[in-house]
């Protein structure tokens, strides 16, 4: 992609907007699939589209069987390009600013139930060094409901014991705190003391990250993934898992339990309420209890 104004926005997104690498891939790709539709179209003139080509756009990745989320996600990436090829003077009109997506069914977040946990949480169990750091991990990824990466880039210093909260950095740069519970730090004190320190020592790796593999190396979001996948099949539960999950469900659990939005928000590091609105769905176990609790045939 050599066109300078594609690899301004891309630079413009880093520097000025701190978003991370991964997302600038995610923008790059799909301005760079939106530049191919042009030129097989026969129209290589990208300042040039006017609504009639959005609207042609947008058959083309229906007829494709596209999710309506991916289409969402690839007009918000092509409605941010314009929109700064309009600041920059390039262009009169946005043309992707008007563009109404088609209503799709909404799907809710997946998340466990609270047995559900207790399944998990028994089949974690075990002394070695590695079980032990696995508790950790679900805990403070169940107690804390921060991103993967987030918990995969979380240092010792960032941790305050005695105030049970962390500190931690999250999409584009920004910091949170977020309280933990006596589970959690009791599971942390366990791994720092009798898991991390002895992988650490065994290979003789420094380091500020709290949570590391079996060599002692930082772990990775790939490798929480993998204990998540290992714990579940020592579990009795069928389904799979996903670490985003333990982020609804700690959201889920939050709501169902009366917490406020706005608090759930802050916690999950939304920078928008519609981020967090997704979650004000409700369990089967709440609707039941509230029904039996106010109807009068109940």
């Amino acid at each position: 992609m050599d066109n300078i104004w594609v690899e301004s926005f891309l630079e413009y997104l880093i520097v000025e907007r701190n978003y991370s690498d991964k997302t600038k891939i995610a923008y790059q790709e799909d301005i760079s699939n939106f530049l191919t539709f042009l030129k097989d179209s026969g129209d290589e003139d990208f300042l040039a589209i006017d609504h009639q080509d959005v609207r042609i756009y947008l058959s083309y990745l229906y007829d494709k069987n596209y999710s309506r989320n991916t289409i969402g996600r690839k007009v918000s990436s092509l409605r941010s390009f314009y929109h700064f090829l309009l600041q920059q003077q390039q262009i009169e009109e946005n043309p992707f600013s008007y563009v109404q997506m088609k209503k799709g069914q909404l799907r809710l977040p997946r998340f466990f139930y609270e047995k559900e946990m207790d399944a998990l949480f028994e089949a974690a169990k075990g002394d070695s060094p590695l079980a032990i750091r696995n508790i950790a991990l679900l805990e403070l990824l169940y107690g804390t409901g921060m991103r993967v990466s987030e918990c995969a880039n979380l240092k010792i210093e960032n941790i305050d014991f005695q105030m049970e909260i962390l500190l931690v950095h999250g999409k584009g740069d920004k910091e949170r705190y977020i309280p933990f519970g006596s589970y959690a730090a009791d599971a942390l004190r366990d791994y720092l003391e009798n898991s991390r320190k002895p992988l650490m020592n065994k290979y003789g790796k420094a380091h500020g990250f709290v949570f590391v593999n079996h060599r002692g190396d930082q772990i990775t979001p790939r490798g929480i993934e993998y204990v998540l996948k290992e714990i579940i099949k020592k579990s009795s539960l069928t389904t799979d898992i996903h670490p985003h999950m333990l982020r609804h469900t700690f959201a889920t659990h939050l709501l169902n339990n009366g917490a406020d939005m706005r608090t759930v928000q802050e916690l999950l590091g939304h920078a928008s309420l519609s981020s967090t609105q997704i979650y004000t769905h409700v369990t089967k176990e709440n609707l039941q209890k509230s029904y039996r609790a106010f109807h009068p045939r109940a």
